[in-house]
């Protein structure tokens, strides 16, 4: 799926569509529909429907999923600790994560005037990068609290109280959308005049910085800004998990070694899975990837990790599933439990 840009005071792009010069709106066409191409006609020739129905079932999934895995968290007192309370919080960013970008990418696939305005294009980076800076530092401070409980579990109640745990929670998520907001104004003020295609399924920043008619040079710095950020959490992240696995195989009961793995697996799992697309997306620097496989990376980054998430978190945790019973079958468990 490509963007292409209009300037408001040119005409027309490779005879797609005519933008009057008196127009006030800079919007993005696929270049792959023309608007003379009837819609029903182009969904069956490029496929979109194909992709549209998967989508939408896993985009339904992603929040419904989350969702579950939020309130069965918020209803279950026993689950009311830092972990999954951070588990919870990070269920709840992952649902605005893809609809950031999803819904519109469903509506493109329908769509016959397939178009986002600038302002929209810039919106969606700001708040799809803001919310995965957010889970980015999130998944940091998870790491951190399994360092503590595991390498340091009687000072454990005493280090991480529920107050410096709302502290980290409310933390992570401002200074993920502070910390992309002048980086946004920044952008906005760019002039865009030459070619106005982009390469990509939502709009990001390496994509639309290349469409401005300035020294592309601010690309390399724009990658290694992102490229710090990315390896200084992957390294904390890391660590934490290195010294964390030294305690736990020193651990003589078995049965202490499988019960201190099972709680750091599933955050390890989604940790993996969410960096590892995020270096396959951004730290690649000037190495060009081929169209599809590039496609293939920001499907993964932006809508299959979200779609393991709720998966990995509630049927690989003994205590997550009961949560979720306890959600749908209040009644049920109110009765096992009398018993």
């Amino acid at each position: 799926m490509n963007y292409v840009f209009f300037d408001k005071n040119e005409k027309t792009l490779k005879k797609l569509t005519i933008v009057s010069e008196d127009s006030e709106e800079v919007s993005c066409v696929f270049v792959s529909v023309t608007v003379t191409v009837n819609v029903a006609k182009t969904m069956f020739e490029d496929g979109s429907l194909l992709f549209f129905i998967p989508l939408f079932v896993i985009y339904v999934f992603i929040v419904i999923g989350n969702l579950v895995v939020f309130f069965a968290i918020r209803v279950d007192t026993r689950l009311h600790n830092p972990m999954y309370n951070f588990i919870s919080i990070f269920s709840f960013l992952e649902i605005w994560y893809t609809t950031a970008t999803i819904p519109k990418m469903l509506s493109n696939l329908i769509s016959r005037q397939r178009t986002i305005s600038m302002i929209g294009c810039l919106l969606q980076m700001y708040f799809f990068h803001s919310l995965g800076n957010s889970e980015g530092i999130l998944l940091t401070t998870m790491a951190i609290d399994r360092y503590v409980a595991i390498c340091n579990p009687l000072r454990y109640p005493i280090i991480m109280t529920p107050r410096l745990c709302a502290q980290l929670s409310a933390g992570s998520c401002i200074f993920g959308f502070l910390v992309l907001l002048p980086e946004i104004v920044w952008i906005s003020t760019l002039p865009f005049c030459g070619p106005n295609q982009i390469h990509q399924i939502f709009c990001d920043f390496e994509p639309v910085l290349r469409l401005a008619c300035t020294d592309t040079s601010m690309i390399l710095i724009e990658d290694v800004i992102h490229a710090v950020a990315i390896v200084f959490s992957v390294l904390i992240i890391a660590l934490s998990y290195i010294r964390i696995i030294t305690v736990i195989l020193r651990i003589s009961s078995v049965k202490g070694r499988q019960k201190a793995f099972s709680t750091c697996a599933a955050h390890l799992g989604v940790f993996l899975m969410f960096y590892g697309s995020v270096a396959l997306m951004y730290l690649r620097f000037s190495a060009t990837f081929p169209p599809i496989l590039d496609t293939a990376i920001a499907v993964m980054f932006a809508v299959l990790a979200p779609f393991f998430n709720p998966i990995i978190y509630s049927f690989r945790n003994k205590d997550m599933k009961i949560a979720i019973k306890k959600l749908f079958c209040p009644q049920k468990m109110f009765n096992l439990s009398a018993d």
